[in-house]
């Protein structure tokens, strides 16, 4: 099924929200089927009165001009066929196919309101996605990167995992972090870590005060949420990586408690530690935001970052995604023929974790890979 953003006025005519151009090839054909049935089958048998299904049928795949028309072509229809083939319905039939052909019509209408409205839905959570994800450009920032996002709720196409790459005056700097609890309240946490990532992260050289402007925005979040009758609070787990340009060998992180990022070379995968630090939003708990660690980082090597929907996706034994082992291979595979991509590591652990979890997730998945060209 393909959906249009906005239909021409030329377009809502014929289509009115219908499921394909050709879905009134449904009904004709179960028209032609009857009525081959009624002249096949003994003279006892009569299946006129079946016609009163095929303006059902239009009503549920077709526009309600197009179920107009089935309605009226099976109204005249059905005198010429009953009692051709087969014993005559009488009157009381006849009313049954008529009545049933002027309900298939507001059926119809009433179908194609429920469409739009989907359709105005999708475009707000489209809106709602291109907010928090936005599209990043290749190369932006001066490095390399690749992104997915797989949303538990398929219809909502945003969830609490949230993601960025930033073009600044002291290098590249990105973001990938995961908001505790699913919903509405999830992605407004998400948006309100991400915007205030947006600008912080231009206009702070150090990582610390960019991360004390997240620690700051969420508790802020928080208070309002309260206010506002939320019964717990927000926090999340993030990594934030800079790329510093008076630095080419080696990146800053800042981990929010989140697992450690993995590096891959042409010939091996390490694995940064995972944060000691404490979430966004819990830095009151625990005394302190987690430190800036310089880590090294040769040319070539590509940073993935992932949220624990990748690491914890679960297939129908109930075996959690082998992220380390799925890495170990793609390196095996590469060979150390050419380094390995950003964009070909996202798209070999996505493919595998759609393959492992059978297409079910239960938990939102991001995904960023990253390196400096």
């Amino acid at each position: 099924m393909r959906w249009r953003r906005r239909l021409t006025g030329a377009e809502r005519l014929p289509v009115l929200v219908q499921y394909g151009n050709r879905s009134w090839l449904v009904p004709t054909a179960l028209c032609a089927v009857i009525v081959g049935a009624d002249a096949a089958t003994p003279h006892s048998f009569a299946a006129a009165s079946w016609l009163v299904l095929v303006p059902a049928v239009a009503g549920g795949l077709c526009g309600p001009v197009v179920t107009a028309v089935f309605a009226v072509v099976v109204v005249a229809a059905y005198p010429l066929v009953d009692g051709r083939w087969g014993p005559p319905q009488g009157l009381g039939v006849f009313f049954l196919v008529v009545t049933g052909s002027a309900l298939a019509v507001p059926l119809s209408v009433l179908r194609a309101r429920a469409a739009r409205y989907v359709e105005r839905l999708r475009g707000a959570a489209e809106t709602t996605r291109q907010v928090v994800l936005r599209p990043v450009p290749a190369g932006w920032g001066g490095v390399d990167s690749a992104a997915r996002y797989l949303a538990a709720d398929v219809e909502a196409r945003v969830g609490g995992d949230f993601y960025d790459v930033l073009a600044t005056p002291y290098g590249a700097r990105v973001i990938l972090g995961d908001v505790q609890g699913k919903g509405l309240p999830a992605v407004s946490v998400a948006a309100a870590l991400v915007g205030s990532f947006r600008e912080a992260a231009f206009h702070e050289e150090d990582l610390a005060t960019v991360a004390s402007w997240l620690e700051e925005r969420l508790h802020r979040q928080n208070m309002l949420s309260t206010q506002l009758g939320a019964t717990e609070e927000r926090f999340a787990t993030a990594v934030i990586i800079g790329f510093p340009q008076d630095a080419p060998g080696e990146i800053a992180v800042v981990n929010f408690g989140h697992d450690g990022p993995h590096v891959l070379s042409r010939d091996r995968v390490r694995q940064l530690a995972a944060g000691q630090g404490s979430p966004i939003g819990l830095a009151h708990l625990t005394g302190g935001l987690p430190p800036v660690e310089r880590v090294p980082l040769d040319p070539g090597e590509t940073v993935l970052i992932v949220s624990d929907g990748v690491t914890e996706a679960r297939d129908r034994s109930g075996t959690f995604f082998p992220l380390r082992a799925r890495l170990d291979g793609l390196v095996r595979r590469a060979d150390g023929s050419a380094a390995i991509t950003p964009e070909g590591i996202v798209d070999d652990v996505t493919a595998a974790v759609l393959r492992h979890t059978g297409g079910r997730r239960t938990d939102d998945c991001a995904l960023l890979a990253v390196r400096r060209p």
